[in-house]
């Protein structure tokens, strides 16, 4: 029996298919392996080599600051770690009152163990500030901005707009403070007068913090702690940060005054981020591109989806630009 030429075609067509999409699963399997024990490396906690010799460990504190467990297990780690000294690089606005208390403590308790110095790049503002304050000596660059000593709580409030189309927010609470305020409705003296104890008191916490790390009379605290910012100059003069420089002068403080051997590597310590769904794609997507890959490598990364952001609630510690119309 004779087979036509266009049904030849046909048959080596499909044997070609066949043979490309048995190529593309086994690699597809190859690359999610390799992401597989990558990262199970990368999270098991294990310390790299150069980290089992002395070293100083460079912490980074950037963006908002909330106290999560991975940045605290980072420094407990760093605290049984064969790290000589611990060098804060701080860049934030701040973040959650109760976040930077829980980041604060946790450097109190490394501090006792190592030496820690802070050097502020950009800025320690509000709940970064509590964290500088962790260390025992704060270094800030000339025109790094520092302070903003204070506490606050902000809500939206729709009443107005929900008045305009004629929606009527209605409740049944055990008591009038019950869930209050709650956006929806004009926020009553009592309640505005709930929430302001509550400021009040995180602020009083925030001051005498101030005041005891940094040694400060009832009057140097008044001249710093009305919420404004102030450059590292400014900062000095006040007794907010202890001397200008940056990394290279902590890191001669901590050798001249805390006998640190001279000339230790500095290596980064950064939080163990969790092995999620997630970042199993991304890394996938990169075994996939450095293996040649490239379109599995593009699947996998348009499957990869940003990290959630993380919503502030409660208390909060942060520096922010005024509004401007």
């Amino acid at each position: 029996m004779s087979i036509s030429s266009s049904s030849a075609d046909h048959i080596v067509d499909r044997r070609r298919m066949r043979r490309q999409v048995t190529f593309w699963r086994a690699a597809a399997f190859v690359v999610l392996a390799l992401a597989i024990i990558g990262l199970g490396w990368r999270y098991s906690g294990l310390p790299t080599g150069s980290r089992l010799e002395p070293h100083i460990a460079r912490v980074t504190i950037t963006g908002l600051i909330t106290g999560d467990d991975a940045s605290l297990k980072m420094l407990r780690d760093i605290r049984t770690s064969n790290a000589k000294a611990v060098l804060l690089r701080i860049s934030s606005p701040g973040g959650t009152t109760a976040g930077a208390e829980r980041l604060y403590d946790e450097l109190r308790r490394l501090a006792a163990k190592k030496p820690v110095v802070a050097e502020v790049d950009t800025m320690a503002a509000s709940g970064a500030y509590i964290a500088a304050l962790g260390a025992d000596r704060i270094f800030a660059l000339g025109n790094s901005l520092v302070g903003s000593i204070g506490v606050l709580v902000q809500y939206p409030n729709f009443a107005g707009l929900l008045d305009k189309i004629g929606v009527k927010y209605e409740a049944v609470k055990s008591s009038p403070l019950k869930a209050e305020p709650n956006g929806f409705e004009p926020t009553s003296e009592q309640a505005r007068a709930a929430m302001a104890s509550l400021v009040g008191d995180s602020y009083e916490w925030f001051k005498k913090l101030v005041k005891d790390r940094r040694s400060l009379s009832d009057n140097e605290l008044a001249a710093v702690d009305d919420g404004r910012v102030f450059t590292g100059r400014q900062g000095l003069d006040l007794k907010l940060i202890d001397a200008i420089g940056g990394e290279r002068d902590a890191i001669a403080w901590l050798e001249t005054q805390k006998g640190v051997a001279k000339d230790l590597p500095v290596l980064d310590w950064k939080p163990d981020s969790g092995l999620s769904g997630f970042a199993l794609f991304g890394s996938a997507a990169a075994v996939a591109d450095w293996l040649g890959l490239t379109t599995i490598g593009t699947l996998l990364r348009q499957s990869e989806l940003a990290g959630e952001s993380q919503l502030l609630d409660g208390l909060v510690s942060i520096w922010q630009l005024p509004n401007r119309d």
